[in-house]
C-alpha cells in the first residue's frame, strides 16, 4: 500500500459518502442522528487510544485488536436505539459471530495479552514503517494518525452503517432478510475455513524450520514457503474475499428492509474492497521479494474469486 493509494482512499470517503448522502439518502431522522453521534463519539475514543498508546509503545497494531470487536459494539447499540427488532437483531448477531472468529484468528497468533497494548504487532507495518517513504519519523507519525487511526476507525464504523439506516425500517423481516442472513453466514463461515488452513499449513512449516531444517529442504508443498492447497490453491486471499463478501451482504439487508438498490450506507462495503486491494497488493510484494516461486502462483491464480487451481511448475 503506498502513500498514493493511501491518498485516493481519504479522497473517496471525504467526497463520496457526503455526495452519496445528500443525493441518494435516505436522510437520518433525529433518533439515528442521536445514535450516529453515539457511534462517531466510541469511534473518536477508539481512534485517539490507538494513536497515544500506538506511539508510546510502538505497536501499531492497536487499531487490528479493535477492527474485530468495534463493529459488534456499534451494531448492538444501533439495535438497542432501533427497538431490537428482528431485522437489526439478526444483523448484531451476524456481526458478533464475525467479529468471535476474527477475534479467536488473531487470538491465537498472540495479539492480544493481559496488558492490552502488549502482543504482537501485524509484520506489515514493520515493513511499511522501515520504508523511505516513511522516514523521517514524524512521517510515521502522520500516517499512523491519519491512517491507521483515523481513517480505519471511520471505515469500521462505516462497514456497520447498512443497520443504522435500518434503524426506522417499517418493513418486517422477510425472504430477502434470509436470503442476505445465508450469504454473510456462508462468507463468514469460508473465512472461517481459509483461516484454519492458513493456520495449519504455517504452524506445521514454522515446526519444521524450528527444528533446524531450512525452507528448501522442507517436503512439498511446505517448502514453497506459502499456502497453496485448500482454498488457497484456487484463490491467492480466499480471507479477503470472504471478508469482502461478509460485508458487501450486510449491505444487502438495506435491500431486504426497503431503503433501495442504492444508498449512501454501500460506502463502507466500497472502501472496504478498494483497501483490500491496496493490503492484497502489499502483502504479495513482501510474498515475491522472500519466496522465488509465489510471482508464478500470482500469475496462476486469481487473486480473490476461486478459480484456476495452482499447478506448480516441474
Amino acid at each position: 500500500m503506498n502513500v498514493k493509494l493511501i491518498g485516493i482512499l481519504l479522497t473517496i470517503s471525504l467526497v463520496v459518502c457526503p455526495l452519496l448522502y445528500v443525493f441518494v439518502g435516505p436522510a437520518l431522522d433525529p433518533a439515528q442522528q442521536e445514535t450516529l453521534h453515539l457511534l462517531l463519539l466510541v469511534a473518536g475514543c477508539s481512534a485517539l487510544y490507538c494513536f497515544v498508546v500506538g506511539e508510546i509503545t510502538g505497536n501499531n497494531s492497536q487499531m487490528d485488536k479493535l477492527w474485530s470487536l468495534l463493529p459488534i459494539v456499534y451494531t448492538w447499540i444501533i439495535a438497542a436505539k432501533g427497538g431490537m427488532s428482528a431485522r437489526l437483531v439478526t444483523m448484531a448477531v451476524l456481526a458478533t459471530l464475525w467479529g468471535a472468529r476474527l477475534t479467536f484468528n488473531f487470538a491465537r497468533k498472540g495479539a492480544y495479552k493481559w496488558k492490552f497494548w502488549e502482543g504482537i504487532e501485524d509484520y506489515r507495518w514493520g515493513v511499511l514503517r522501515a520504508r523511505k517513504d516513511f522516514q523521517p519519523r514524524w512521517k510515521w507519525t502522520l500516517f499512523d494518525f491519519f491512517f491507521i487511526c483515523i481513517y480505519q476507525n471511520a471505515l469500521v464504523l462505516t462497514i456497520t452503517f447498512p443497520s443504522l439506516v435500518l434503524m426506522t425500517s417499517g418493513k418486517p423481516f422477510g425472504w430477502m432478510d434470509a436470503v442476505a442472513a445465508a450469504l454473510m453466514l456462508g462468507f463468514i463461515l469460508y473465512e472461517t475455513a481459509a483461516d484454519e488452513q492458513q493456520w495449519r499449513f504455517q504452524s506445521t512449516k514454522w515446526k519444521m524450520i524450528r527444528e533446524g531444517k531450512p525452507l528448501a529442504g522442507l517436503p512439498a508443498p511446505y517448502n514453497k514457503g506459502f499456502n497453496t492447497t485448500g482454498l488457497w490453491s484456487v484463490s491467492r486471499h480466499p480471507n479477503y474475499f470472504a471478508e469482502q463478501g461478509t460485508w458487501c451482504a450486510f449491505y444487502l439487508f438495506t435491500i431486504a428492509g426497503g431503503i433501495g438498490m442504492v444508498n449512501w450506507s454501500l460506502i463502507g462495503a466500497l472502501l472496504l474492497i478498494v483497501m483490500f486491494l491496496g493490503s492484497s497488493a502489499f502483502a504479495e510484494e513482501i510474498s515475491q521479494s522472500k519466496y522465488p516461486e509465489y510471482k508464478h502462483y500470482c500469475q496462476s491464480v486469481n487473486k480473490f474469486f476461486p478459480g484456476r487451481r495452482y499447478v506448480a511448475r516441474s
